[in-house]
């Protein structure tokens, strides 16, 4: 099982030069909120299942999603500003 500190940073360096915070409750639950350095609350993830995460295929995963929402998210606010 990989450790929370390595999970962090592995998850952090992921979303660079972007700034990522990740955080891991006692419950075994991750939040993840990336954004610039001015506004790090740009997308935020909550109650995300720590224990799924035992192997970089499964982390690869999570990191692939994360971008995919925030490059969807993207595009809504930017068809939203040309309506």
């Amino acid at each position: 099982m990989i450790s929370t500190l390595e999970l962090r940073h592995i998850i952090e360096s992921a979303f660079l030069p972007k700034k990522c915070v990740c955080s891991i409750q006692p419950d075994h639950t991750m939040t993840i909120r990336i954004g610039s350095v001015e506004e790090i609350n740009a997308f935020t993830v909550t109650g995300i299942d720590f224990s799924r995460f035992s192997t970089s295929r499964a982390i690869a995963g999570l990191v692939g999603e994360l971008k995919e929402e925030m490059k969807m998210g993207q595009v809504s606010i930017q068809q939203r500003l040309q309506a």
